[in-house]
């Protein structure tokens, strides 16, 4: 396994050097343990790549997304701003991002803050490195697998963008099941909107609960998520219909690093 060091973008100015993205890790790919793997895959791709790239560090504060979300405006500008300080302040011109809500929010609310960056999802990126030749995908375990995909909110129906993952996972040569909810028509795993951080209100199901059955419907080997929220949510659904021995949750990051045995 190639072990490798992750540069902060202060140690690369400080040696008068800019990468050619900054990854932005955002709050959950920092902190939460499951999420840490997500983040832990992109940067060995980015690394296989030869893709410079840096992370902020300590200097990388919340996007504000969820802040926004809950309805508290004076918060999230306040987060915003620090943020779009820092930016400006290295000269960052292009980011990339593991969580749709970060990619979301530093695409189309940062501008209008001062913020003015091209923004991509991985799987964007991802896709566009694969079309560069830059990366390069073959199925390795995963070949013949029955997947399916599941469409973060803030990816599909906010920003319009289905194909870059489907198109990734057409290159692991597996049996894509689509659910019957899917793109434009897909649901909610539960946790946008700053759901995940608050007890579920009174109803007769968890949404969560609700889009893993909509997932082993299909008879899926293995669930793909393009976003760390979504990961846990349908994680949680899978192992309350007891199905986690039989069925994984994977981010398209983790599926790319697995079958490339980074």
């Amino acid at each position: 396994m190639t072990t490798f060091s992750v540069p902060t973008l202060a140690q690369m100015n400080a040696a008068g050097q800019a990468p050619e993205v900054l990854f932005w890790v955002g709050c959950a790919g920092s902190f939460d343990d499951r999420a840490k793997k997500i983040t832990k895959a992109m940067a060995k791709i980015l690394h296989h790549c030869g893709v410079s790239f840096a992370v902020l560090g300590t200097e990388e504060g919340c996007t504000g997304d969820p802040a926004k979300r809950a309805g508290n405006e004076f918060l999230f500008q306040m987060q915003a701003m620090m943020n779009i300080e820092v930016l400006n302040g290295y000269g960052v011109k292009h980011i990339v991002t593991t969580c749709p809500h970060c990619f979301n929010t530093l695409k189309n609310e940062y501008p209008e803050l001062g913020g003015e960056y091209k923004v991509e999802h991985h799987s964007q990126f991802l896709n566009g490195l694969l079309k560069e030749g830059r990366l390069k995908v073959e199925g390795g375990q995963f070949r013949g697998k029955k997947i399916t995909f599941h469409d973060p909110c803030y990816l599909g129906r906010a920003n319009d963008e289905y194909e870059a993952p489907r198109a990734l996972l057409e290159k692991l040569d597996v049996e894509l099941k689509e659910m019957r909810r899917c793109k434009q028509n897909g649901l909610c795993c539960g946790a946008g909107g700053a759901q995940m951080f608050k007890e579920a209100e009174k109803g007769d199901a968890e949404i969560n609960h609700v889009r893993a059955d909509e997932a082993l419907e299909t008879k899926a080997e293995i669930v793909v998520a393009g976003c760390p929220f979504c990961n846990t949510m349908l994680t949680d659904g899978v192992k309350n219909r007891e199905k986690e021995e039989e069925v994984q949750v994977l981010d398209l990051a983790e599926m790319i690093a697995l079958a490339e045995d980074l």
